[in-house]
């Protein structure tokens, strides 16, 4: 599907300039001060829904049959994902995974968008050898746990 981008100012002044192109395509309202925004028609912002949805369901089937296929799928699309170490890699697919399901049905895909670039920082991290060490401590400062102080009510 291909987007058309109008700035949000010609939709307020007419709608009806920016309207029809809707027919054949969806369109971003590109605001100054804050995020752009999209408008698309219903049917296919649910199609889009529905596929995702989908998607996600038959690569979690593939992940809890064979996690080293999911993986390996993930891979192909997240080449990052060589940089973790094993065990993280697979805790990140697991938690990708998990993420991608939920947010195909609710709608809501943040959180899985912010556990890609959490897991994708991190894995930038371990590509660097001298810096995950670093990241491992000890810290300068680092000292023996403090006890809670007593409650003085």
């Amino acid at each position: 599907m291909t987007t058309k981008r109008f700035p949000y100012s010609a939709f307020l002044r007419g709608p009806s300039e920016v309207l029809p192109t809707l027919d054949s395509a969806d369109v971003i309202l590109e605001r100054r001060d804050d995020e752009n925004l999209i408008l698309m028609r219903a049917e296919r912002f649910e199609a889009g829904t529905a596929s995702l949805r989908i998607a996600a369901r038959a690569l979690a089937i593939v992940a809890r049959r064979n996690a080293g296929l999911a993986e390996e799928v993930l891979a192909e699309e997240l080449p990052w994902l060589t940089w973790l170490p094993d065990t993280e890699r697979q805790e990140c697919v697991r938690e990708l995974l998990a993420h991608l399901m939920a947010g195909a049905d609710t709608g809501e895909l943040l959180p899985f968008a912010r556990a890609l670039t959490s897991w994708r920082s991190t894995a930038v991290i371990w590509s660097d050898p001298q810096l995950a060490r670093d990241l491992h401590g000890p810290f300068p400062g680092d000292g023996p746990d403090v006890p809670r102080p007593l409650d003085a009510s």
